[in-house]
């Protein structure tokens, strides 16, 4: 069963979506599936977990955007606008699959919540190719944790001081013993706008980063080792959209 308040599905609006979906595939290893309107949904394994769509609009950089399970999508958005956030687009229906809004943090950082209209479970959070990690860069990450914790109930489990540059590194999840996310000031200490970055599993981050860079992506920064021994990396792709990957073990 689905658990409110974790991030349950990922969309890549880009400006070419065959040859988004082409390096995705090479980095990834998912496989897709015709999605309608020009879509194409992400297969990873045997678990649908999103999927690349053109760009809704002209003058919209290519981006990925995550929703959030909720109970009530409706009460969601009203309960983010009474916590200082802005509701872009109100609830909207899915066919008979579910329902979802698209919303901003008193920041600035887009997000979606989503409801689903029937039991599903959502894609194993461990596997390869599989979306693991939630990353919150913003300009004031104590004031986004007030508002993501009146709207989810997420709770704090750690934190780690990343230098005098960029401050405290607060990480959340459903409870207090398990994170699915972070969050910290790195947009401010970069000037950069405020965002989520969503981080993907994949073997091996040598292999990883080598076919970004064949693929005709970038490596923003990493590979770096974290605690825990495990690896990241943040990268762009073809097309511009920011993404992040993380593997167990070593480089």
């Amino acid at each position: 069963m689905a658990q409110q308040g974790r991030f349950v599905w990922h969309d890549l609006f880009t400006s070419d979506v065959q040859a988004a979906s082409a390096f995705y595939g090479a980095v990834a290893g998912w496989t897709f599936q015709p999605g309608g309107d020009g879509a194409w949904m992400i297969q990873s394994g045997d678990e649908q977990i999103g999927r690349i769509a053109p760009l809704p609009q002209p003058g919209i950089p290519p981006h990925w955007l995550g929703y959030v399970e909720v109970a009530d999508v409706d009460a969601a958005g009203r309960r983010a606008a009474e916590l200082g956030g802005r509701v872009h687009l109100p609830g909207t229906d899915v066919s008979n699959i579910g329902r979802f809004a698209l919303l901003t943090d008193p920041q600035g950082a887009f997000f979606a919540v989503y409801a689903s209209f029937q039991p599903w479970e959502p894609a194993d959070t461990e596997q390869p190719g599989r979306f693991s990690w939630g990353e919150l860069n913003t300009t004031d990450w104590e004031a986004a944790w007030k508002f993501y914790e009146g709207l989810f109930g997420w709770k704090r489990t750690s934190s780690m001081d990343m230098g005098p540059d960029l401050g405290t590194y607060a990480m959340f999840g459903l409870d207090e013993k398990r994170s699915m996310g972070g969050m910290s000031n790195i947009a401010r200490a970069m000037n950069l706008p405020p965002h989520w970055l969503f981080y993907f599993n994949v073997p091996d981050i040598q292999r990883a980063v080598q076919a970004v860079e064949a693929g005709g992506g970038k490596v923003v920064n990493g590979p770096s080792e974290i605690p825990g021994g495990d690896w990241i990396a943040q990268c762009a792709d073809p097309q511009g959209a920011h993404f992040a990957v993380y593997a167990h073990g070593g480089p």
